[in-house]
């Protein structure tokens, strides 16, 4: 398993993460203990999770059951040194965590601290709010996206609070690294500006949407990235199963993710559909499976940190560590360029 640096070298992780936000719905906790072992046993040693998980749906009252999957794990086993963990704080939600409230420097502490003890353990590796309170392009909201209403001056003094909590999290050492989700370039430049004048934890990731349907990281972001040494972990490099190619042709399977959640989160567009059969053409001609090739892509970018994946079988899990160490040619990756330039942004 290929290995990454994270936070100027301090941090070492897989370059595939294991995600956890079907835990405690769709798959019991000793289906989240063995896909654990089964990762760890193919060289994975980072685990992402969130106070709100599991998903598919969210529920006020399932709220941290994936985080005591893992702290129930850690318990069972004592491995806590042998993950990485990064967990995440709810931004502004329809009520399912803190009556919809979002979070500042004081919900920061009480929010790492039941994720301490949910997740059984003295420390979160990498700590990260799930969505700017100030609003997000994130989750399709790209489309119809518009700033002129954010206010910099407040936007400014709640990063300052939350920096402030950040800090005394990382001096006592609950927390060892700071780190976004579903933010855009400015918001993490800013993030970055203001830790740095403080003398406050710097961002070290930003964890936002990746795959071959979904590629706005690819610009600003990447630039951001690059320069400034903060990472993508990506989420959803698999379009929430579209591109294993299960979905092509109007085919639902009884209890997968599009049955339980129609549309997909607006990702199940006919465009969406079409670039799903370019990308397998790639996959059939060169003889891969298009799973594997499209986890190795989102792998192979520059500025990716780690590319989480999701599995609700033991025999997924199978399948995507199967091709855990694929490594795309020359000739692929401009089949897949010509792909992504006949079929951009299909939702």
């Amino acid at each position: 398993m290929r290995m990454n640096k994270l936070a100027g070298g301090q941090l070492e992780v897989s370059a595939l993460c294991l995600g956890s936000m079907l835990w405690g719905t769709i798959n019991t906790e000793a289906e989240g203990h063995a896909q654990i072992d089964q990762s760890l046993d193919h060289g994975i040693n980072f685990i992402d999770t969130a106070e709100m998980y599991p998903v598919a749906p969210v529920r006020a009252e399932t709220c941290g059951r994936s985080e005591q999957v893992i702290g129930s794990w850690i318990a069972k086993t004592g491995r806590r040194g042998d993950v990485v963990i990064a967990t995440k704080v709810s931004g502004n939600n329809e009520g399912w965590k803190r009556d919809g409230k979002g979070y500042d420097g004081a919900i920061i502490r009480e929010a790492v601290e039941d994720s301490l003890t949910k997740l059984n353990t003295d420390y979160i590796d990498i700590y990260q709010t799930h969505w700017p309170v100030r609003g997000s392009y994130a989750f399709r909201q790209n489309w119809r996206f518009d700033p002129s209403g954010q206010n910099k001056r407040e936007v400014e003094a709640h990063m300052r609070d939350v920096l402030g909590a950040m800090a005394d999290l990382v001096r006592e050492g609950k927390v060892r690294h700071f780190a976004l989700s579903n933010e855009s370039a400015w918001g993490t430049a800013e993030w970055l500006r203001i830790a740095r004048e403080m003398g406050a934890p710097e961002v070290i990731s930003v964890q936002n949407e990746y795959s071959f349907l979904f590629r706005l990281a690819d610009t600003d972001l990447a630039e951001l990235c690059m320069n400034e040494g903060v990472r993508v972990l990506s989420y959803s490099p698999l379009a929430a199963g579209l591109l294993t190619g299960k979905y092509q042709n109007n085919v639902v399977p009884k209890g997968s993710r599009l049955d339980r959640t129609p549309g997909l989160g607006g990702r199940a567009t006919p465009r969406a559909f079409d670039a799903v059969a370019a990308y397998h053409d790639v996959a059939r001609k060169h003889g891969l499976d298009p799973v594997h090739m499209a986890l190795a892509f989102a792998v192979s970018r520059p500025f990716m940190g780690s590319t989480i994946f999701g599995a609700s079988s033991k025999e997924q899990l199978t399948r995507i560590l199967d091709g855990k160490d694929l490594t795309l040619s020359d000739e692929v990756l401009d089949d897949i360029d010509r792909a992504h330039r006949a079929h951009p942004m299909p939702f």
